[in-house]
């Protein structure tokens, strides 16, 4: 890759991390709001929800909303919004007033990695676009390992305002990065709203979108319990339970490098093999975390069979909606979040049921396996002759 390649894809990752370190980090903090603001730590922990809602609702309409910027324009006006979002969060004088400003930073989020995975792709030849893609991601995953400890930290001993206040300034510099990186570009063209719209409703398009969804979701059931699974399995302390949150963070950003690499050379082959280790892993994960080092091992390898498989999802939505990829990425970020609320939910449901946490574990798995069976009825569809899915195929 040339220098200019290296800035863009470096520049959308420094987005990347500064929404990852956003959207993630009122999870540490939610006592220290909860009793700043007076409400309960459940009332506080709805700021994160209400978050994952305004990415679901806000990509579409902000995607198509844009469509008619230049490229670079639509990135820094969105992360324009991100930097007011989390400066009304600093300064907010109630819970409603901060759960609104949560809202509109979430608004840029799926939009910011929709329309900046088809930039990434667009600056490198075919056979590196899902690298690319990954490289953006990256951003992302570093914000689990540093991002979100270190805004945690500044909001525990400096004060939770501070921490948005520091989250808003990534916001700036992204805009920076943004603007000497990427090209002027032209000015867009007014999207057929009818027709990217009707683009989401092709059966390839559904399919993959709801493997995103069950990907996510497996991965967010065992990851949303993750700290009482430990002290279940392990009798884990508050610091171990630390050190595993960074070294999932570790996973994900090793799974997160090679499924981008492995995706280039062929999508199929690397969401069959993520996802089939991501299965074996989370059966095992119960048996494997009554050892502190099995657990510490089984976790590196979980976080990255379940990031690897990001990169190529991402890339085949855009891949099976070309005419409407901007759009399609979006929905596809919306389609994440809305896996993650599944997951949690999932969870959620089997402990209520009363069952331990190794069935929070197998919900998982079979989440996973529903997520594995949509890729293979996707390659059947794709591979078929002389069929209207063919054109979609990408192995």
């Amino acid at each position: 890759m040339n220098r200019h390649v290296h800035f863009t894809l470096l520049a959308l990752a420094i987005g990347a991390f500064a929404i990852g370190t956003t959207e993630f980090s009122p999870m540490g903090l939610l006592p220290n709001i909860a009793n700043d603001l007076g409400v309960s730590i459940p009332s506080a922990g709805l700021l994160i929800t209400g978050y994952a809602l305004g990415v679901m609702i806000g990509a579409p309409i902000m995607t198509l909303w844009f469509g008619g910027y230049a490229r670079r324009n639509a990135l820094i006006l969105l992360m324009a919004i991100f930097t007011i979002g989390n400066l009304i969060a600093a300064f907010a004088p109630s819970y409603m007033s901060l759960m609104g400003a949560r809202l509109i930073t979430s608004l840029n989020h799926g939009a910011f990695f929709g329309i900046g995975s088809v930039v990434a792709a667009s600056v490198v030849p075919a056979n590196k676009q899902a690298s690319a893609v990954a490289s953006m991601f990256m951003g992302l995953t570093i914000a689990n390992i540093g991002g979100v400890p270190l805004a945690t930290w500044v909001g525990q001993n400096i004060g939770w305002r501070m921490s948005f206040l520091a989250i808003s300034a990534l916001g700036l510099i992204t805009m920076l990065a943004l603007w000497k990186a990427l090209p002027v570009g032209s000015v867009g063209q007014k999207p057929n709203i009818k027709m990217e719209l009707k683009v989401l409703t092709r059966l390839p398009v559904i399919l993959a979108l709801l493997t995103t969804v069950f990907g996510a979701s497996a991965m967010f059931t065992l990851y949303t319990y993750i700290a009482p699974s430990l002290v279940e399995f392990t009798h884990a302390s508050p610091s171990f339970i630390t050190m595993m949150l960074v070294l999932i963070g570790i996973g994900f950003s090793l799974g997160n490098h090679f499924g981008g690499k492995f995706a280039d050379v062929s999508m199929n082959k690397t969401l069959i093999g993520f996802l089939g280790l991501l299965i074996g892993l989370m059966v095992i994960f119960p048996i494997l975390a009554q050892t502190q080092l099995g657990a510490a091992i089984g976790l590196v390898l979980w976080g990255a069979a379940a990031f690897a498989i990001v990169p190529p999802l991402q890339m085949r939505v855009m891949s099976v909606a070309r005419e409407a990829s901007g759009l399609a990425s979006s929905v596809n970020i919306g389609a994440f979040n809305l896996g993650n609320a599944i997951g949690a939910a999932a969870g959620g449901a089997v402990l209520s049921l009363g069952l331990n946490y190794a069935a929070v574990s197998m919900i998982g798995a079979l989440l996973a396996a529903i997520g594995l069976v949509l890729v293979f009825i996707q390659i059947k569809l794709t591979t078929k002759p002389n069929t209207q899915y063919q054109q979609c195929s990408q192995t």
